[in-house]
């Protein structure tokens, strides 16, 4: 289907036509300067595909597939502040999955170049990373459109590029009936090796904080530890370390311990982690286990609980090594009634190593079977 002259082969799971491509043509220059919604209509808008400009003159791509389903996509940073799935059998059936206040929030690539750490000439040594190391962050780099496809506005895809360096990137935000997935693509062209953290980061919205939890991620060993810091974040890294100053205590009988020191491995014990208390953490294999021939990874896929909407989604890792899982407890507040958590794909606490003319490919999949 979405026929191209490319595919990016990620494997993605069901439905069977979710496939993630990347086009490698280039017969389309790519725009020097922000395009307008105008003339980006003219070179890429079609049905189901449709360009327009946001409150502060920023050119955005609203994707709307047959059943309804659409999300929205800033494009000079690749932010994605709305999912709006057809979750009901109603007209009205709708429902926004995403939290996001003005740039914060909503699903956010984050592309961190790790200009400090030394090149590496072999696999490299797993190296926790720290909030302070010398980095250059990617995630504000300036986006333009490469491409579009749709096969009959059941499934539409935009593609984005940019440069940074030697880096070429490419950002593929993918439409279905009952799913999304954004996929990045990251391409060293120069002649030493990259070093690099990075996440899609998913800020779910949730009614309430009570029944908010993940469910899937029983036996995983974890460890507390920040998120990597990044345009869209509501806490800073040391912010989602600090104790919550009005701390839950009435913990469910299969409740989630006290957070942990950093550092300190647990595995959990129960089936779900409940998002209701103040934490931040990453779901993953120990470094130093990931030096042996085998070891246990966290699972490819887990599922979102809201049991105010009495709605789930399945979110599914790509390429990625870790999963981070963060709640703001009692300061969700701040930013208004509903309650929100943010989770998704990461590699945090081993750095990827992206040799020259080698590319890396990560992607994260929300799907849901609410209907």
């Amino acid at each position: 289907m979405m026929a191209s002259s490319s595919l990016v082969s990620l494997s993605l799971p069901k439905p069977n036509h979710l496939i993630i491509k990347a086009s490698t043509t280039t017969s389309k220059p790519t725009p020097t300067t922000i395009a307008t919604p105008e003339s980006l209509n003219d070179r890429f808008g079609r049905k189901g595909i449709k360009f327009l400009e946001s409150a502060n003159d920023t050119p955005i791509v609203e994707l709307t597939v047959r059943n309804g389903s659409s999300l929205r996509l800033h494009i000079p940073n690749a932010h994605v502040t709305s999912y709006k799935p057809k979750v009901h059998w109603t007209d009205d059936g709708l429902e926004e999955v995403l939290f996001t206040l003005g740039s914060k929030g909503g699903i956010g690539l984050v592309l961190n170049h790790l200009s400090s750490l030394p090149l590496s000439k072999s696999t490299p040594t797993p190296t926790t990373t720290t909030t302070s190391s010398p980095s250059l962050n990617l995630s504000a780099s300036e986006w333009k459109v490469k491409d579009v496809d749709s096969d009959a506005i059941d499934a539409l895809q935009v593609e984005l590029s940019c440069s940074s360096g030697s880096l070429d990137l490419t950002y593929v935000v993918t439409l279905y009936p009952l799913s999304m997935a954004t996929a990045v693509i990251v391409k060293n062209k120069g002649t030493r090796d990259v070093t690099m953290t990075n996440a899609i980061l998913t800020h779910f919205k949730f009614k309430r904080r009570n029944g908010a939890a993940i469910q899937g991620l029983r036996s995983c060993s974890y460890c507390t530890h920040p998120p990597l810091s990044s345009p869209f974040e509501f806490l800073s890294p040391a912010e989602a370390l600090k104790p919550d100053p009005s701390p839950s205590s009435d913990w469910l009988f299969f409740g989630p311990e006290p957070e942990k020191k950093p550092g300190v491995w647990t595995d959990q014990d129960v089936p779900f982690t409940i998002l209701k208390n103040k934490l931040s953490r990453v779901y993953a294999a120990p470094p130093e286990e990931r030096l042996k021939a085998i070891y246990n990874t966290p699972p490819s896929k887990y599922e979102t609980l809201d049991q105010g909407r009495e709605l789930f989604f399945r979110v599914i890792r790509m390429g990625f090594e870790d999963i981070y899982v963060s709640s703001p407890g009692s300061l969700a507040v701040k930013y208004g009634k509903e309650f929100f958590a943010c989770t998704g794909p990461a590699s945090i606490l081993v750095p990827l190593v992206v040799k020259p003319g080698e590319e890396w490919r990560g992607a994260q999949v929300i799907e849901h079977d609410n209907l």
